[in-house]
C-alpha cells in the first residue's frame, strides 16, 4: 500500500501540490491526471524523494518514506519516463541491468534477470542484448526502460507520460502490453498521463488535479465519467464522456440475445468478442466488420449476440444510473 497523506509542495510563493491524500493498493494502477501546472510529476517526485515535500507524509506498507535515505528509497521503486533516458554507450543488456549492478548481484543473476525481462517486455534475448539505444525504434526502447525499471522487483513503479512521444499504433500495443504485464505482476503503478482516454484504459483509480496540484476527485474510471464530483471533472474529461464510458462498460451477458438462427463455427464468426469484453469492444468489431451483431463468444462457445440497438441501450441504462 502507497499512501500520501496532506502533502504540500511549495516553491516559495508558489503552490505546486496542495494538501494531497489519497492511497494506492497492492495490484493497483493509479493514474495522475491534470492540465499543466497539476502538479502531476512532481507528485511523482515526491513519492521517490526526487523532490522532497514541504509538508505531510509518505508511506509504503505504513513506513514513513519521507524518512530514511533516499538513495536506498529509489532502489525499491522503478522509474519510466517519456524520454526513457537509457544510457546510450551502453547496450540493451546494460541498461537494464543497471539497478542489479549497483545492488551487487553477481555475474550470472545479472544475466539470467536481463533475459528474463527482455522476454518479458517482449523483445528476443539474443536479438536485443547486444544492440544499443540508437538501434532501436521509439516503442522497443520504451521496452526497454520499463524492463530496467523492473529490473530488481521494485514493488512501486513510477511511470511519467511514458507512451506520450509514442506513434498511436506502437502506443496502443505498448499500452495493451502494459496492462498485461501489470495482470502478470500487480506493482503498485503511479502513471503520469495528459490523456484521458489512457487514463481510462490504463487505471484503476484516476486521480483529477487541477492547477496548484489540487485534487478534485479519485475514483474508478467509471464513475469519473460517469459521476464526476465538480465541474472542473466534467470539463475536464469532456463533453463526450458519454462515449469513453463505452471503454469502462462490460457487456451484459444476461441482457444478450439468442443467435438468430443456426451460428457457424465461432472460429469463423468475423465479429466476436469475449466474455468480459467492453461496449467499445463491441462496437469496435461492429464497426470493422460491418455486420448486423457481434457475438460474445466463451472459448468455443457463443453466449449470444447483441445488435448496435442492443449496444446502445446498454450504454443508455448505464448512464442513466449514474443520473446523466
Amino acid at each position: 500500500m502507497l499512501r500520501l497523506e496532506s502533502v504540500s509542495k511549495r516553491y516559495g510563493s508558489r503552490t505546486v501540490v496542495t494538501d494531497l491524500s489519497f492511497e494506492v493498493a497492492d495490484g493497483e494502477v493509479c493514474v495522475l491526471i491534470a492540465p499543466s501546472g497539476g502538479g502531476k510529476t512532481t507528485t511523482l517526485k515526491m513519492i521517490n524523494r526526487l523532490v522532497e515535500p514541504s509538508s505531510g507524509h509518505i508511506y509504503l506498507d505504513d513506513e514513513d518514506i519521507t524518512r530514511g535515505d533516499p538513495v536506498h528509497l529509489r532502489r525499491r521503486m522503478g522509474y519510466v519516463i517519456q524520454q526513457v533516458g537509457l544510457f546510450p554507450h551502453e547496450t540493451v543488456a546494460q541498461n537494464v541491468a543497471t539497478v542489479p549492478r549497483l545492488l551487487g548481484w553477481d555475474r550470472h543473476r545479472v544475466r539470467t534477470r536481463v533475459d528474463e525481462l527482455l522476454e518479458l517486455v517482449g523483445l528476443d534475448p539474443a536479438e536485443y542484448r547486444g544492440r544499443y539505444p540508437d538501434e532501436l525504434s521509439g516503442g522497443q526502447r520504451q521496452r526497454v526502460g520499463v524492463a530496467r525499471a523492473l529490473a530488481a522487483d521494485p514493488p512501486v513503479l513510477l511511470m511519467d507520460e511514458p507512451f506520450g512521444a509514442i506513434d498511436p499504433i506502437a502506443r496502443d500495443r505498448l499500452q495493451a502490453q502494459f496492462l498485461r504485464l501489470q495482470d502478470e505482476l500487480k506493482k503498485i503503478v503511479v502513471f503520469v498521463t495528459h490523456d484521458i482516454d489512457e487514463a481510462v484504459r490504463l487505471g484503476d483509480r484516476i486521480a483529477v488535479m487541477k492547477e496548484g496540484g489540487v485534487m478534485q476527485q479519485y475514483d474508478t474510471p467509471a464513475n469519473i465519467l460517469g459521476k464526476p464530483a465538480t465541474p472542473f471533472v466534467a470539463d475536464f474529461v469532456g463533453g463526450d464522456r458519454g462515449l469513453k464510458r463505452l471503454s469502462v462498460t462490460p457487456i451484459d451477458v444476461s441482457g444478450l440475445e439468442p443467435p438468430p438462427g443456426p451460428l457457424p463455427d465461432v472460429q469463423e464468426l468475423p465479429a466476436r468478442v469475449p466474455v468480459g469484453a467492453t461496449l467499445k469492444d463491441a462496437l469496435a468489431q461492429l464497426l470493422l466488420h460491418d455486420t448486423p451483431y457481434v457475438a460474445v463468444v466463451d472459448g468455443d462457445r457463443c453466449l449470444g449476440v447483441m445488435t448496435a440497438d442492443d449496444l446502445h441501450a446498454e450504454l443508455r441504462k448505464s448512464l442513466a444510473e449514474d443520473g446523466q
